[in-house]
């Protein structure tokens, strides 16, 4: 569910049309923003991303997660729309997207607690597949599949316009130092390609525990057109969503968490 401890999953630009790459220069793999060559040495501008592969460590468990769990569970990432019910082998449920989920943990309750919905989640960081992996095999679940790949890329190309029930981006990095708020995922053009792909009355909830990104995330969804505010300005945790261990140590410590819950316009 958080991103804290390593990056989160993506971040965006606009794209000018369906076969647009979004946004601007990449980061190379030290994290900069230097255009990338193709191997004849022409630099090709890429978009802005706001994770960095990091080389996490799996334990041995969430390594046989992968091996017994992965073949039915992971997803492989392909540029082209997702067969949801050959996916998830079964027929028409809602469909929520979930980006950057972090090791799993809320994933898991919240698709144990929603089992007529299924749950996609897309995730870089390998421990993290790997925890959620462990995590379906003990509950167990059957509603889950995950991508391991860059999320822009997934809700670009293998998810329609139109095609979801909801979308949670929970905790993603706040890139606290300036120059590097370019890197936050949820940016206009971002949140633009999410409501596209959200079905009339679909929602976006999104969670935080850093306040200067709380009212960047409030203005920037607010300022979307196709979306609406439920609530005045923040929303009320809705039950659905777990308080995590990390977000309980913050609350005794005075810090405060701000959910944003919009809905696509009819």
């Amino acid at each position: 569910m958080t991103n804290h401890g390593h990056p989160p999953a993506d971040d965006a630009q606009p794209a000018h049309d369906d076969d647009a790459d979004i946004g601007a220069p990449t980061t190379n793999a030290e994290g900069d923003d230097t255009p990338q060559a193709d191997p004849d040495g022409v630099a090709h501008p890429r978009r802005i991303r706001s994770f960095v592969r990091r080389a996490g460590r799996s334990s041995e468990a969430q390594k046989r997660a992968f091996d017994i769990l992965g073949p039915k569970f992971l997803l492989p990432y392909a540029p082209e729309a997702l067969d949801w019910p050959a996916a998830f082998g079964r027929g028409d449920a809602p469909r929520i997207l979930e980006i950057g989920f972090g090791m799993g943990d809320g994933t898991a309750h919240i698709a144990k607690l929603r089992p007529a919905d299924d749950f996609l989640g897309v995730e870089v960081h390998e421990p993290g597949v790997g925890a959620l992996l462990k995590r379906i095999g003990e509950t167990p679940l059957s509603n889950v599949r995950i991508i391991e790949h860059d999320a822009v890329e997934v809700v670009q190309y293998m998810l329609p316009e139109g095609s979801l029930d909801g979308v949670h981006v929970f905790f993603p990095d706040p890139w606290h130092k300036k120059r590097h708020h370019k890197r936050r995922l949820l940016q206009p053009p971002f949140v633009a390609l999410l409501a596209s792909r959200l079905k009339p009355g679909g929602y976006l909830h999104c969670a935080t525990d850093w306040q200067e990104y709380a009212e960047q995330m409030l203005e920037v969804l607010s300022g979307e057109p196709m979306l609406e505010n439920t609530a005045a300005d923040y929303s009320p945790r809705p039950d659905y969503r777990p308080v995590t261990k990390f977000e309980n140590r913050g609350l005794r410590l005075g810090h405060g968490v701000w959910d944003l819950v919009f809905r696509r316009r009819a």
